[in-house]
């Protein structure tokens, strides 16, 4: 967003000048500036109070002796910011951030003398896409894939019974074991009723590999060496003798496909038709989804090719800042301290300035191409994220009732919109993708 607001100095300078930075020698007259310091001085004295005074009657020669510096301070800034403003209109600059004002170290009586340091937003000259190659990723859902989708549903409901067996992985144990270092126990080396899964990978390797096999009341003693970078300094790369009592060993149990499970996704009647439906739906809009984002992924990359600018430093920063402030937030709402966690902006840099890039090039785009929004297009968005919610029309009018909520909205139609312009423009192959690449579930 442009600004064009002038203020104090910054607190420090640019690292580097931009390719973007420009340098305006300005003076405002210091008569004006004089003038509005009696004029704030007035409107102080009016509420003044001090001791042995009436408010309103304190002495001007008071009144400025307690608030002259503040008075002019402000006034200082104010009438810089409105010689900026002027000059910024007059020579129609697209200001980026806002200015850094350098007063200048020169006598005068009749005039404050500074330089205004800023940037401008650069100027956009759009390259062209029709030699850029896309890959657009297809995969049609199958039963395969509905099939392959219930049985992870299944597995997320496993649940364990005892058995009396030797364990195998995927069982769990519970146990009690205490560690021994050279005969003596060890802090944390000790549990009872402890649960651990036969190779989940919760203990050492050495620890899972040693009670593996073991039944129900079995015994062992064995050795565990810890790694050399183990995260207690008093362990690392020690060899310690643990004891080992099993007190149960619990086999998996996967739910039947039946009413009973249909009913645990949702399935009000138990149909199974019903649920292998209802998962191939919800299966379709994630694949979509993906499918989606891997193609926009695509399209930006190449229009940040075929569109190499320069960005304001000023706004890389902002959106550092925002998306450091995101972060924490997000961090605080899982449950994490963070009041001694720096999330420091410095950290976003790189996306940052991809954001900003993406985000002056998408602005140009849809200017030149009449990309923006069409109510029709953020309508349809706004149906089809409330198609997984219990009452959709209430999660529309919602949406409605919302207007940040609907811009995310007017946003992600206009970025269709680029992406469906880029995919008529460009050098575009299909190729089918596989379900478990495109899911994230490759080993």
């Amino acid at each position: 967003m442009e600004t064009t607001q002038a203020a104090v100095p910054a607190p420090s300078a640019p690292s580097a000048p931009s390719a973007l930075e420009r340098r305006i020698e300005m003076a405002v007259p210091l008569a004006d500036i004089d003038k509005e310091v009696a004029q704030r001085l007035k409107h102080i004295a009016k509420t003044t109070k001090m001791p042995g005074f009436r408010p309103g009657k304190v002495p001007m020669k008071m009144v400025e002796q307690s608030y002259g510096g503040q008075a002019r301070s402000e006034a200082v800034g104010a009438a810089v910011e409105r010689a900026f403003s002027e000059k910024v209109r007059e020579d129609n600059l697209r200001v980026a951030g806002y200015p850094r004002i350098e007063p200048k170290n020169v006598a005068n009586d009749t005039q404050f003398e500074f330089t205004a340091i800023f940037e401008v937003y650069p100027d956009v000259q759009l390259g062209d896409i029709s030699a850029k190659e896309i890959e657009k990723a297809t995969l049609v859902v199958t039963d395969a894939e509905v099939d392959k989708t219930i049985e992870v549903l299944r597995q997320q409901r496993t649940t364990f019974e005892p058995v009396e067996r030797a364990s195998a992985k995927g069982d769990r144990m519970v146990i009690d074991f205490v560690g021994r270092k050279n005969g003596e126990e060890f802090q944390g080396g000790k549990a009872e009723n402890f649960t651990v899964e036969v190779g989940g990978g919760r203990m050492l390797p050495e620890f899972e590999a040693a009670i593996e096999g073991l039944a129900p009341a079995a015994q062992k003693t064995f050795d565990v060496k810890f790694p050399d970078d183990y995260n207690v300094p008093e362990l690392n790369g020690q060899t310690v003798q643990f004891d080992v009592t099993v007190r149960a060993v619990q086999g998996p149990r996967l739910p039947e496909l039946d009413a009973d499970f249909a009913k645990a996704l949702g399935i009000a009647d138990g149909d199974l038709v019903k649920m292998r439906q209802e998962v191939k739906a919800n299966l379709e809009r994630e694949v979509k989804k993906r499918l989606q984002a891997r193609i926009k992924n695509q399209v930006m990359d190449a229009l940040l090719e075929v569109n190499p600018i320069d960005v304001p430093q000023a706004l890389v920063e902002m959106e550092s800042q925002q998306m450091a402030e995101a972060a924490k937030k997000d961090l605080e709402s899982r449950g994490a301290a963070i009041k001694n966690m720096p999330v420091e902006p410095s950290w976003f840099t790189e996306q940052a300035t991809r954001r900003v890039k993406l985000g002056l090039v998408l602005a140009e785009l849809v200017k030149a191409k009449d990309l923006h929004a069409k109510p029709d297009q953020v309508k349809s968005i706004v149906e089809d994220f409330s198609e997984t919610f219990e009452d959709p029309k209430e999660v529309v009018r919602w949406y409605y009732s919302q207007p940040q909520r609907l811009a995310e909205a007017e946003a992600l139609a206009m970025e269709n919109n680029v992406v469906d312009w880029a995919l008529a423009n460009a050098k575009v192959t299909e190729k089918a993708v596989g379900f478990d690449e495109l899911m994230g579930n490759q080993a």
